[in-house]
């Protein structure tokens, strides 16, 4: 008989428990939990509909939660400069944390989990279990007590804090407000009949600016920084109807992604981890509760196919989980790097371009169009409004004429202007009376803060254009918006790798002002 002690007693320990027992009722499960079982920090969690297929396949439990006592909706909704806009498309559920728990609690003892509350325990003195999962959250200490794990951590420069409110949001809300100390952002979605997680972001300056960094952190967990709820209930006031802000836990923390390249050890006694031990991503893109229910899926499975053979099967759950966690990560880095200079974007968009950069943040324009069709056709709309034409066919001033689109046609460092090509230049006097900056992005974000300041240099010795080029999607993207935002000059996004679709989501979010590439890519790009 196979014996296994869950750590954690969390959505994704619970899953696997209910999972586990339901393939192979032989299967002796005790999940520890050290808190008790109606304790819950936070307030709701959030599934896109899209997502949802797979859990709800391995056990009903999640949809028959959500059914019941869940809020479902279909927009999101951008609040900014005294405008609502709303994109469809985007099918959610949210339910309140804890209410999942209990139904969770209450499934898993159905099929004969052994649940224990308020325990303590210590992997290293778990004895008598075949296995022992780890499902003990971002702190986990089961992961601090292995070696050879491999894991990272990478902590996000903005500040965020996370409340409730009675205020009823419609649907996934997305709050910008500029207050006296600076931009500060709300993520607001309704969790049940009476209550709507609200989670504030801002950046760094603003935060201290506003005087939000004297809440003690060394306070034990339960203690919410009330200062900070007084502050924001003010700076929302409008938004939320004069509603209040409910605390559970609510202190301001900065996003730590983690990421882990070895999910098990099977020496000095096998340990499987799983969920936010071992990953976690941007709430704006990834649920943690999701992927760490998608985790319990694939290590149950895994287990029941190797015949609890752990040397095969613990591998075998690390090759299926994984793809789709690297994937949610991957796609929630440009999304937390959007979350950690949504200032600088409220400043310097309209609101409808505002709206069109954040919700192409991590999508493209034809993909974001199948979702929402009727969102995208209004931001080309307004872009043709403002320019005469669709965006790779729009006129831009530049070096003393008017180009008649903004696809250029880049090779050997030369930029093909109608009247003269435009030399691209990467050090040396400047040749001629105009003349682009030929920037290459760095190989990965540790040398962006090095690259910026480059910038700043070459921004100064007075190029018409900066032509960024190298590097990685995200770190060309980075640099290309702070060269038209920060330094106001017309940059251009060089990669020969894009397509049609990638060329005109830069151009419309406001991400660049020209493309350039090979000839024979630039030709490509032709369209209606």
């Amino acid at each position: 008989m196979t014996s296994i002690a869950v750590i954690g007693g969390g959505p994704g320990g619970l899953f696997f428990a209910t999972l586990i027992r339901q393939a192979d009722p032989s299967v002796e499960v005790t999940v520890f939990e050290r808190n008790r079982a109606d304790d819950a920090f936070g307030f709701g969690v959030v599934f896109s509909d899209r997502t949802l297929a797979g859990i709800h396949e391995a056990d009903p439990v999640l949809r028959e939660a959500l059914d019941a006592h869940g809020r479902h909706w279909d927009d999101i909704e951008v609040r900014v400069k005294g405008e609502r806009i709303r994109c469809g498309g985007n099918g959610m559920a949210a339910i309140e944390r804890r209410t999942l728990l209990a139904l969770m609690q209450a499934r898993a003892v159905e099929v004969g989990a052994q649940l224990r509350f308020r325990t303590e325990v210590d992997p290293t003195n778990l004895t008598g279990y075949d296995l022992v999962v780890a499902a003990d959250g971002a702190g986990s200490r089961t992961r601090e007590s292995l070696a050879g794990l491999e894991s990272t951590v990478e902590t996000a420069t903005a500040r965020f804090i996370w409340f409730g409110t009675d205020y009823l949001f419609d649907g996934l809300t997305f709050v910008h407000e500029r207050g006296p100390h600076g931009v500060f952002a709300v993520h607001g979605y309704p969790i049940s009949e009476r209550v709507s997680t609200f989670i504030v972001e801002c950046d760094e300056p603003a935060w201290r600016a506003a005087g939000l960094d004297g809440f003690d952190a060394t306070q034990p967990p339960g203690q919410s920084d009330l200062d900070s709820k007084e502050y924001l209930e003010k700076l929302f006031a409008e938004q939320i109807d004069g509603h209040r802000l409910l605390v559970n836990n609510s202190r301001w923390a900065s996003f730590r992604t983690r990421r882990t390249r070895r999910w098990h050890v099977l020496h000095p006694r096998p340990v499987a981890l799983l969920g936010d031990a071992v990953h976690t991503a941007h709430f704006s893109v990834g649920s943690g509760t999701k992927m760490a229910m998608e985790d319990a899926i694939a290590l149950s499975a895994a287990l029941v196919a190797h015949g609890y053979d752990l040397a095969a099967a613990l591998p075998a759950y690390e090759a299926a989980a994984h793809p789709s966690v690297r994937a949610i990560q991957d796609s929630a880095r440009p999304s937390l790097g959007w979350w950690e200079r949504f200032g600088e974007y409220h400043d310097a968009f309209e609101p409808w371009q505002f709206a069109y950069h954040f919700l192409s943040r991590s999508i493209t324009d034809a993909r974001l169009a199948r979702r929402a069709p009727d969102f995208v056709r209004a931001s080309h709309d307004r872009w043709r409004a403002n320019h005469g034409a669709e965006p790779l066919a729009s006129p831009l001033r530049l070096a003393g004429q008017t180009l008649p689109g903004r696809a250029l046609v880049v090779t050997r460092q030369t930029a093909r202007l109608p009247g003269a090509d435009l030399p691209l230049l990467d050090g040396g006097d400047p040749a001629g009376p105009a003349w682009g900056a030929w920037f290459a992005a760095p190989d990965d974000e540790a040398g962006l803060p090095a690259a910026e300041a480059r910038l700043s240099t070459v921004v100064a010795s007075g190029p018409v254009l900066v032509a960024v080029h190298g590097g990685t999607a995200y770190t060309r993207a980075r640099l290309t918006e702070q060269v038209r935002l920060r330094h106001r000059v017309p940059a251009l996004l060089v990669d020969d790798g894009l397509d049609r679709d990638r060329a005109v989501t830069a151009l419309l979010s406001g991400r660049a002002d020209l493309v350039g590439a090979a000839a024979d890519t630039v030709a490509s790009w032709a369209g209606p």
